[in-house]
């Protein structure tokens, strides 16, 4: 077994995802091969991974920080809301249906083997695995057949870190209140703790971790301050969409509608980076702004439900008046399919509503497969500026605007634009990460753009948080406590 530690919070989005992604390019500075791994994640923001399946946006981020490809043994199991009470699941990367939250608390147990599984290929060929938790091991009615947090670190014999986000307040308490809640077994799990988002000078927290030693007994392996970067780098939770609103500062006014069950929001990080880009998340019961320039409808798990929610919102009668006045309108994936004519779903995929009209401003409709088509492409515009991507959808889009494609991929075309040319859409994903393209997009929107890949400035960001981990984090430590856990291991 190769040497790994696991990274649990005492509560959801306290930095888990991005601090392994950082520690993972910090110890691949150090020459060491790491591989990311997260027994089971809880996300509608997927990706696809080169041997043909799905995993958390998050494991692609962290591999990315490794210098490797994401494969599905880094998330074996995914789960995808498609309502308040309900998600599809994902296991070693392929659908294998969908559950109640009821019914998968009742089942989770089940998969505690391919977890493993996964988790043994990994460790066979690293010389380090980075774990992530889910959620908190605070949430103790969760425990009877956990594999996310510690009934997989008790199985695979995993030491724990523990972060406390201290932006949020009372962070003394959330990790004393962790210690005492969880059982004598699980507290022996975790060896120390770390503090995450601190602002200002660190060392005035010192009598902070004191008091959490005393408490608890963990030591502690540092203080991390707030690094600007970490918001450089796509987020897993939608949640901080809410407070994405527009800047103000750029001249091309983008705006994007919040949908309830909105995927894969980060294809327009490479656009909000732009200066020249003034692009925002609108929330629920804000009317979309009249003075956008585009509209971009992103991807939804649940293409039915939002194009209720998105009527629910009267944000159809926002977007055809956006139309009529002149405006431009585009949809990714999901919201490729609310602008044709009908959305179809005969066999009940998404739920018990089986049709519904959409938008009508592309001359398409789509209907729902029951095999998702998931894949990696590349491809390149009419005018042959080019692009890499991904396809993650069940639908099948057929119309009379698909003879005017928007894209090509291997000479065929793809996606589709209205008569007027000022609606269009696709089913690529990372669309806009190429320079090439997404410069050539926005010029044709009358602004400018960088030449830059996006994953320049992701590479970046990464690296400018491996270097203030190095300064701030006892990442010496952290080693040797791994590696006494691949030796607990054997």
């Amino acid at each position: 077994m190769s040497a790994a530690l696991m990274l649990q919070g005492t509560g959801s989005d306290v930095g888990k995802s991005v601090l392994v992604a950082g520690l993972a390019r910090a110890f691949t500075r150090r020459g060491l091969k790491v591989l990311p791994f997260k027994p089971q994640n809880m996300s509608n923001n997927a990706a696809v991974t080169e041997d043909g399946g799905e995993i958390g946006r998050a494991q692609a981020l962290q591999a990315f920080a490794c210098g490797v490809a994401p494969r599905t043994d880094m998330n074996p199991v995914l789960i995808k809301p498609q309502s308040d009470t309900g998600a599809q699941i994902v296991l070693q990367g392929k659908v294998i249906g969908s559950a109640a939250a009821r019914e998968y608390q009742a089942r989770k147990a089940l998969y505690l083997e391919a977890v493993l599984e996964s988790y043994a290929r990994l460790s066979a060929e690293a010389d380090l695995v980075l774990v992530e938790g889910a959620g908190s091991p605070a949430e103790t009615n969760l425990r009877a057949g956990d594999i996310a947090n510690m009934g997989f670190a008790t199985a695979a014999g995993v030491p724990v870190l523990l972060i406390g986000d201290i932006d949020r307040g009372g962070v003394i308490a959330s990790l004393a209140g962790t210690h005492q809640v969880i059982s004598r077994d699980d507290r022996a799990l975790i060896q120390g703790f770390l503090i995450n988002k601190f602002r200002g000078d660190v060392r005035l927290f010192d009598e902070g971790l004191a008091d959490i030693t005393r408490h608890t007994g963990w030591r502690s392996f540092g203080v991390l301050p707030w690094l600007a970067a970490a918001r450089r780098l796509p987020a897993e939770d939608a949640v901080i969409l809410e407070n994405a609103a527009a800047t103000g500062d750029g001249k091309l006014r983008i705006a994007v509608p919040l949908l309830s069950r909105i995927a894969n929001f980060d294809d327009f990080d490479a656009l909000r980076a732009e200066p020249s880009v003034d692009l925002g998340f609108v929330p629920p019961g804000t009317p979309l702004p009249r003075d956008a320039d585009l509209i971009l409808l992103p991807g939804t798990k649940a293409t039915i439900a939002d194009m209720a929610f998105l009527k629910e919102q009267g944000w159809d009668i926002d977007i055809l008046a956006h139309h009529r006045q002149g405006g431009r309108v585009m949809g990714i994936c999901g919201g490729y399919q609310l602008l044709g004519r009908r959305i179809r779903d005969p066999h009940g995929i998404e739920g018990s509503l089986r049709e519904i009209d959409g938008l009508g401003l592309l001359d398409v409709e789509t209907e729902l497969q029951e095999e998702k088509h998931l894949g990696l492409v590349t491809g390149a515009s009419p005018e042959g500026h080019g692009f890499e991507g991904y396809e993650i959808h069940n639908g099948r889009t057929d119309g009379p605007d698909t003879a005017q494609p928007l894209l090509f991929i291997d000479g065929k075309g793809h996606g589709a634009r209205s008569g007027d040319g000022r609606v269009s859409g696709c089913y690529i994903h990372g669309l806009f990460n190429k320079g090439a393209y997404r410069s050539s997009f926005l010029k044709e929107l009358g602004a400018r753009a960088s030449q830059a890949d996006h994953e320049t400035h992701i590479h970046a960001a990464l690296d400018e948080m491996a270097e203030a981990m190095e300064e701030h984090l006892d990442l010496d430590a952290m080693l040797q406590l791994a590696g006494r856990g691949a030796v607990a291991a054997r």
